[in-house]
């Protein structure tokens, strides 16, 4: 799936795309450090230009630090988009750099108890943070894995991002496959790497708190674990400063978890996600609309 190039790739509507795919191929050579550095200058830019999603992580860094003043919710906007910017850039290191130079750059905390839960089926909870991808791809060294995807407009995006999510073994689903595929492969003892941090409308969702706003939030978690007799463990990617690469955090299995109870359950993954993103806020995709769906049909923050 990674290595095939979209179809008609020639015409003329894709030569853009085939410009932005040698960009990206040539920066994968360059130091680590050199394309932060560039894709610091990228954040700063999409700060000062993309109102929309300025505007959006504005709203939701207010609803979610109420105690932080404007100064320092502005640093923290600035310091996640420049995050942002450099993990552009790192998308072609990892779809290009040698293993042996993604292995130089990636820290793993608890990689050996990870690896010490053989024999269980494991659901791996990923919030939505810069380095998702970076994430998902080295932690699927360690054990197979596989994922739930959704394809990206451009086709040019959507290959480079494939082919980095899958050099290690990992394999995609589509979202549109639902979930028994994802039974079937937690039952066939693959890990499952769940990002399931998004507003997906209430009929699918309970009300949670998440930052101390309640947030429409998937119940799913709970289930899957539940039905495949998983365990759920918490696995927060951080790009490091510099040209030091990312650390991958595997934190220990959930303990008495599912309850049972769908509300409780989705509660007890919102504080776990809530727990590891305060140590890294600025990593966080707040340019997501995260409170879109509010409860008692009220209008969303964003207008």
């Amino acid at each position: 799936m990674a290595e095939a190039r979209p179809r008609h790739f020639r015409h003329p509507r894709y030569w853009p795309s085939w410009l932005l795919l040698l960009f990206l191929r040539l920066v994968a050579l360059l130091p680590l450090a050199w394309s932060r550095a560039f894709g610091a200058g990228l954040g700063l830019l999409m700060l000062a230009t993309n109102e929309k999603r300025r505007k959006i992580a504005h709203i939701n860094l207010e609803m979610c630090f109420p105690q932080l003043g404007l100064r320092e919710r502005e640093h923290l906007l600035r310091r996640h988009f420049i995050v942002s910017g450099q993990s552009y850039f790192d998308l072609a290191y990892l779809a290009w750099a040698s293993e042996r130079r993604l292995l130089r750059k990636t820290h793993f905390r608890g990689l050996e108890q990870y690896r010490d839960l053989r024999g269980r089926s494991i659901i791996l909870l990923a919030p939505h943070c810069v380095g998702l991808n970076f994430g998902g791809a080295m932690v699927s060294r360690a054990r197979p894995t596989f994922s739930m995807v959704k394809p990206q407009r451009d086709p040019a995006v959507n290959w480079l991002l494939n082919r980095g999510r899958t050099r290690f073994g990992s394999f995609l689903l589509s979202r549109t496959q639902g979930l028994r595929p994802v039974i079937r492969g937690l039952k066939q003892g693959l890990a499952f790497y769940y990002l399931p941090d998004e507003d997906f409308g209430e009929r699918q969702s309970v009300f949670v708190p998440f930052f101390g706003v309640l947030t429409a939030t998937l119940a799913t978690l709970g289930r899957l674990a539940q039905i495949t007799n998983a365990l759920v463990v918490p696995c927060f990617t951080r790009l490091l400063p510099g040209g030091r690469g990312y650390e991958v955090i595997l934190k220990p299995p959930l303990e008495n978890f599912p309850e049972g109870d769908r509300v409780r359950d989705a509660a007890r993954m919102n504080q776990v996600i809530e727990e590891g993103l305060r140590t890294m806020p600025e990593q966080y995709l707040w340019t997501f609309k995260l409170f879109k769906t509010r409860p008692g049909n009220a209008p969303s923050p964003y207008g």
